[in-house]
């Protein structure tokens, strides 16, 4: 498992007032429920599933968590609502920047849908104006979509060591797994964007299993990155529906989204 994923699940959660937790294990049972899937047959899971699918934990035993709702309708057309909460801003300008076929998308957190976690427990600070998590629901599944801008310093605080824009993430880098499909891009301005395919196949003991997803890292020339996961979703505690057959987003989609001026800090 690579560690970028590894800190978006772990900022993801992080603070949720439970229990020590770990990233690693949040990944867990991928292996165990995919083979147990097919094992009983995938129908019978998928009923199982389905029975608890668009519905979420309460948060702190009293109120349901926020939940907002977007369809994305592309560029020139405005989003729409859900009946049940206004959509956020962040929701509306993402789904702005998407083709409509992408789905609905809502901003969740996977604090509150993972740990449980109240809203106020979830609360995360962002440094770009889109960083966050979404869900997006589509033919009845659910995926997600985490994006995080992490600055220079958080960045070689977590590597320990300086910023190195030569880096390359498709090489075999100690025991880890290699990266499938993997695809580093020097950018015209410099900066490298790197995308792979993580099958999440892997053991734990938690009690969720996530699918495969489609991964992304931009370096940026000031030493900062953006961290991306285009998620087909999770099973077990805290699921939404069943995952969706492809990562919400493509590659290229993906490129086009982390390229452009709109995940950018004002200034």
């Amino acid at each position: 498992m690579n560690n970028d994923v590894r800190e978006l699940l772990g900022r993801a959660v992080e603070g949720a007032g439970k229990p020590a937790f770990s990233a690693g294990a949040v990944y867990a049972k991928a292996a165990r429920i995919r083979r147990r899937r097919r094992a009983v047959g995938s129908a019978a899971v998928l009923a199982v599933v389905a029975a608890g699918a668009f519905t979420l934990p309460r948060a702190g035993g009293d109120e349901d968590p926020a939940r907002t709702s977007v369809a994305s309708a592309g560029p020139s057309a405005s989003p729409t609502t859900s009946a049940s909460a206004p959509a956020s801003a962040k929701a509306e300008r993402l789904a702005a920047l998407l083709p409509a076929d992408v789905g609905e998308i809502d901003e969740v957190s996977l604090a509150v849908l993972i740990k449980n976690a109240t809203p106020e427990q979830a609360r995360t600070d962002y440094l770009g104006p889109l960083d966050g998590h979404y869900a997006f629901r589509k033919g009845g599944g659910v995926g997600y979509l985490v994006l995080t801008l992490e600055d220079r310093e958080a960045v070689e605080k977590k590597t320990g060591r300086p910023a190195d824009p030569d880096e390359d993430l498709c090489v075999l880098v100690g025991h880890e797994p290699a990266r499938t499909d993997c695809v580093r891009e020097v950018l015209p301005d410099g900066r490298v964007l790197t995308t792979w395919h993580d099958t999440m196949d892997v053991e734990g003991d938690d009690s969720v299993g996530w699918g495969p997803e489609l991964v992304g890292r931009l370096r940026q020339e000031d030493g900062s990155q953006f961290l991306v996961r285009s998620s087909t979703g999770f099973e077990g505690s805290g699921t939404q529906g069943p995952l969706l057959s492809e990562p919400p987003l493509s590659r290229e989609q993906l490129k086009k989204l982390l390229t452009g001026p709109e995940v950018l800090p004002k200034g």
